[in-house]
């Protein structure tokens, strides 16, 4: 990075969609060094290969700005920003405005923040690969190609999951649907503006950071999805959620999990049945429903008989 600035380059921002609740805005985004006159967000149509020659930049003050307050938030250490802003905000999305702060010549990158209603409602978990888009994971190679070699145009969507839930959150005025995936936050503009074409509920995709940590050379896919769904039924207490993955990986035994441990926050779960011919199957970890179909419409169907029982009271 310092030769980088030695060339001039400066901080420039992403924004990636945020999510709200009673405890505040969790405002999201990434800073970067690009050269002048390069805006980093406002690129488009890149293979994912691409997307992962940038120069993160840790420990930079941004400036983040909703309506009725302003605060500075730094990036951590790849770059992520990573702000909970104590605010209040009306349910639906809200814009966000991020600035790098002491950095002349750079536009206010503008976000958004999507806010759950304070009362009881419905909510979804999606997972993306081979459950909103076709990828391939049990075939490592093919994953890897429409991973790097592909934009987000190229790809396709798994049929039915986007009428699913959409169906899901129909009756449920601005109920929060947030999208998790083991991808890297480089792939975030990419996997969003595939949701938005292929008439996804939006919200909030929550990825990880490829690469090494202090504890471990490769990060732990399943413990980020864990910490993510403990995370959500912390902030979001108000929130059942029905939980929608696929059986190419660890989607079941992460959902079933959560469960177990969190019955009264789960409403139900439902896997895509990676492999062809397979036949929908229902089942229950103790009183939620889990409910395996090959594609969201079968999902839908399966899922129709088991939504809106009632909340059980909580055993903690």
């Amino acid at each position: 990075s310092a030769g980088a600035r030695r060339l001039g380059w400066t901080p420039a921002l992403l924004s990636y969609p945020g999510y709200a609740g009673p405890g505040g805005a969790r405002v999201l985004g990434r800073v970067l060094l690009a050269p002048p006159g390069v805006e980093p967000s406002r690129r488009r149509g890149l293979p994912g290969w691409r997307r992962f020659l940038t120069l993160e930049l840790p420990e930079q003050a941004v400036e983040v700005h909703l309506p009725g307050t302003s605060v500075t938030a730094v990036s951590d250490g790849s770059g992520l920003l990573d702000a909970v802003v104590d605010v209040a905000l009306p349910p639906g999305p809200t814009d966000v405005r991020l600035r790098a702060a002491g950095v002349p010549g750079r536009p206010d990158v503008r976000g958004v923040v999507h806010t759950a209603p304070a009362g009881p409602v419905r909510g979804v978990v999606c997972d993306v690969d081979d459950t909103v888009w076709i990828t391939g994971l049990s075939r490592p190679l093919v994953a890897f190609w429409r991973t790097v070699a592909r934009s987000s145009a190229q790809r396709h969507p798994v049929p039915g999951v986007a009428g699913l839930l959409r169906a899901l959150v129909r009756d449920e005025p601005h109920a929060p649907v947030v999208y998790l995936s083991n991808g890297a936050w480089n792939l975030n503009g990419p996997v969003v503006r595939f949701l938005r074409r292929h008439r996804f509920p939006a919200g909030p995709v929550l990825m990880t950071d490829w690469g090494v940590t202090p504890e471990r050379w490769f990060r732990d896919g399943r413990q980020h999805k864990r910490d993510t769904l403990d995370r959500l039924v912390r902030e979001l207490p108000h929130v059942r959620w029905v939980l929608v993955g696929d059986d190419g990986e660890h989607d079941p035994e992460i959902y079933r999990d959560l469960a177990r441990r969190h019955p009264d926050a789960v409403e139900a779960v439902a896997v895509r049945q990676v492999a062809p011919g397979s036949r929908p199957v229902v089942d229950a970890e103790g009183d939620v429903p889990v409910v395996s179909a090959p594609d969201g419409r079968a999902l839908l169907e399966a899922l129709r008989p088991h939504l809106g029982r009632p909340r059980p009271s909580s055993t903690d």
